[in-house]
């Protein structure tokens, strides 16, 4: 299954500086557990953003146009089109989570059969936004559930997971 998975703010607001622009430790716990044992695909600026490194317990695949990219991190795979990508995902039996930057989600809409969407309630500063042109009609929304903010999450948030509308 092809899922995407993302964060964003009241307005859409994806990324600053190729970051995350909050810290919300109950919203990483979501992700880690929704992703842990599969496959994550990304661009490169969200890549560098992380530091160049691989999250524990998941295959990582980094997009990205420059043919000479490189990751000395083992386990990272570098891929330089969508359709080697899909191939990649086909020959193999685990689940490809779509992450981000904003460019990659649009560019794998079409393939997407799942969405993980978190709204962190606030508006922030930033540079990236997720794709205003994305088709939420597509989907259906089966689930939502509330985190409200505490003591380590400074923000509520809201997780809606959606299918696509056969």
């Amino acid at each position: 299954m092809i899922i995407g998975i993302w964060a964003e703010d009241e307005h859409g607001l994806i990324g600053k500086e190729e970051k995350m622009p909050w810290h919300l430790p109950a919203e990483q716990q979501h992700f880690k557990e929704t992703t842990m044992g599969q496959v994550i695909l990304m661009g490169r600026k969200t890549f560098d953003g992380m530091k160049k490194r691989a999250l524990p317990g998941r295959i990582s695949i980094v997009l990205t146009r420059d043919k000479n990219y490189v990751s000395e991190n083992p386990n990272v795979i570098i891929m330089n089109s969508k359709e080697d990508v899909l191939k990649w995902y086909k020959a193999q039996n685990k689940s490809l989570f779509i992450t981000g930057g904003a460019e990659i989600l649009k560019l794998f809409e079409s393939d997407l059969e799942q969405i993980y969407r978190t709204i962190v309630q606030g508006v922030f500063e930033g540079d990236a936004y997720f794709p205003s042109s994305f088709d939420f009609s597509k989907f259906t929304e089966i689930s939502k559930k509330m985190y409200e903010k505490d003591a380590k999450n400074p923000y509520d948030f809201i997780i809606k997971k959606y299918e696509k509308v056969n």
